[in-house]
């Protein structure tokens, strides 16, 4: 029987979306997964927890890698991380998409974001956020059987990691960023669960295979509703909201966040109503995505009594 299921191709399988992808994948039973990885020696625990089948070589960068990569596969899963020096992600995904053609792939399905350029009609500039919308063009001219994009939310892992709660001037722990705190406009999940939305897609593509976008929303908050709840919790983070001009100059890259955080408070995350579209996202999944309050209470240490 196990020899009659689809294989799915995932790239990026040891990252939070590929990993999340993989298990997912794994956990439906529905598909045979193969896992690719720059460098398969690196990770043994993909096939040794039998969270993949196979474990393959594949480097965007080196597009020869990608022919045996997709040989055979049914669907591929592509995510790029504009965080890696010198990634041009425009080049990356044309390469994987043409090489996912040649290979007779019928299901595409590309991690997204929504375009701040055209949503602020310029007046915007988030390059990580519309390098990966433009990408939707070429995917969907590709003329695959099935294409789906996915997008990401803004991770409730960020403010245990890269947005973690920092010392601030009054010797309280907060945060002190450019967005007006009142403001309802992130749209948040949990990134683990990006898995079930894709796996439901592979699985229903009359249902989600002619070019639906399909965000990963588990909550929809302001900065002071998200304190409120950590606060609720037993924890004492404070906020202060800084001048944008002021935080722009304060690290390598705070420029493109204050922009970022700029085009959340005009147009909020995904930039539209999407009301429909998370309807659908979960509908897909099978599931209800968490809440940011769950899973606070589960990855936020309560700190220790004084």
């Amino acid at each position: 029987m196990s020899n009659t299921k689809k294989l799915i191709a995932v790239v990026g399988a040891t990252g939070h979306q590929g990993g999340a992808v993989v298990r997912a994948l794994r956990a439906s039973g529905q598909f045979k997964v193969r896992a690719l990885t720059r460098n398969p020696a690196k990770y043994p625990q993909l096939a040794d927890a039998q969270l993949a089948n196979e474990v393959v070589l594949a480097d965007l960068n080196r597009p020869e890698t990608l022919k045996a990569a997709f040989a055979g596969a049914h669907g591929v899963f592509l995510v790029t991380n504009f965080q890696e020096a010198g990634t041009d992600e425009r080049k990356q995904a044309l390469a994987a998409v043409h090489a996912a053609k040649d290979a007779g792939v019928q299901h595409f399905i590309w991690s997204t974001l929504p375009n701040v350029e055209t949503i602020s009609r310029g007046k915007l500039d988030v390059p990580h956020f519309t390098g990966k919308a433009k990408i939707d063009r070429i995917v969907t001219e590709a003329g695959f059987a099935h294409h789906t994009f996915v997008i990401a939310p803004f991770f409730y892992q960020n403010l245990v990691g890269v947005l973690a709660p920092q010392k601030q001037a009054d010797e309280s722990m907060g945060w002190a960023i450019p967005l007006d705190p009142d403001k309802r406009v992130i749209h948040m999940g949990d990134i683990t669960e990006l898995g079930p939305i894709v796996v439901g897609a592979f699985a229903q593509p009359e249902l989600a295979g002619h070019g639906e976008h399909l965000p990963l929303v588990g909550d929809f908050l302001s900065f002071n509703e998200v304190i409120g709840t950590l606060n609720q919790q037993g924890h004492k983070f404070s906020f202060t909201q800084v001048p944008p001009e002021l935080f722009a100059g304060w690290f390598p890259g705070a420029k493109e966040i204050t922009e970022m955080l700029a085009y959340f408070e005009a147009h909020t995350y995904l930039g539209a109503d999407s009301r429909d579209a998370i309807a659908l996202a979960t509908r897909v999944a099978g599931r209800q995505p968490t809440k940011f309050a769950t899973w606070a209470r589960e990855n936020f240490a309560i700190p220790a009594p004084a």
